[in-house]
């Protein structure tokens, strides 16, 4: 069963919430309120979010304040943040919001078909990276010397080898597929480059895992970072 992604959406205002709530239903995946930037804090220290929704205008820690936070912990430092303003206040202001580290920067009203599909392609994001190091850490088994996987279920080596194969070319075709679908969309280029990012951590994990064939010397087999 396939772990749903949580995505963190941050405003002071209730109705805002309820209507973000109402156009990401549709993606299916776990959406988490948080009514400032405290409590988004709160949220970030115990749960990983593929993509926070951030507004900028609020009492006490506004948007801009609660995105250098976010940007100083190591542990939520790489997590995709989308900036949501009811004031444009011209390229001052926009620029100021990239450079808190947005990957993105949306003025209300906004078409709620763009930013369900400017989330959507960070939350297929995420959950590549999560199928790419639950393959590692398959592999780390494997170059343990461990021939078991789950409690009491065994395997011959060859055997786990040769899963782990399968499961890391399905995750292959499936960041292909979304590589190629960015390129037709024109997406955003944070989004393009994490999808180049997630293909060159498969690329090494490939690599990895055919070091470990019999006769190729598998011993020696160095694991892709996962950071």
């Amino acid at each position: 069963m396939v772990q749903k992604a949580k995505i963190l959406l941050v405003d002071d205002r209730p109705e805002n919430l309820l209507a973000l709530e109402a156009i990401l239903s549709a993606l299916d995946q776990t959406l988490v309120r948080a009514s400032s930037g405290e409590e988004a804090l709160k949220a970030l220290l115990t749960d990983d979010f593929a993509v926070i929704l951030l507004d900028v205008q609020m009492p006490g820690m506004d948007g801009f304040e609660t995105a250098a936070h976010i940007k100083r912990r190591e542990r939520t430092r790489d997590i995709p943040i989308i900036f949501l303003t009811a004031i444009n206040h011209g390229p001052h202001h926009t620029f100021r919001g990239y450079a808190a580290g947005a990957v993105d920067y949306i003025s209300k009203p906004f078409d709620p078909w763009v930013l369900r599909a400017k989330v959507s392609v960070f939350v297929e994001l995420y959950m590549k990276n999560c199928q790419l190091r639950e393959q590692a850490a398959l592999l780390r088994l494997q170059l343990e010397g461990s021939g078991r996987v789950g409690a009491d279920h065994e395997k011959e080596p060859t055997g786990l080898l040769a899963e782990l194969s399968a499961r890391l070319a399905a995750v292959e075709e499936q960041a292909e597929a979304l590589s190629k679908q960015l390129d037709d969309e024109s997406a955003d280029a944070a989004a393009v480059a994490t999808a180049a990012h997630l293909e060159r951590k498969l690329t090494g994990l490939r690599r990895a895992l055919d070091a470990l064939e019999p006769g190729t010397g598998g011993s020696t087999a160095v694991l892709p970072s996962q950071g």
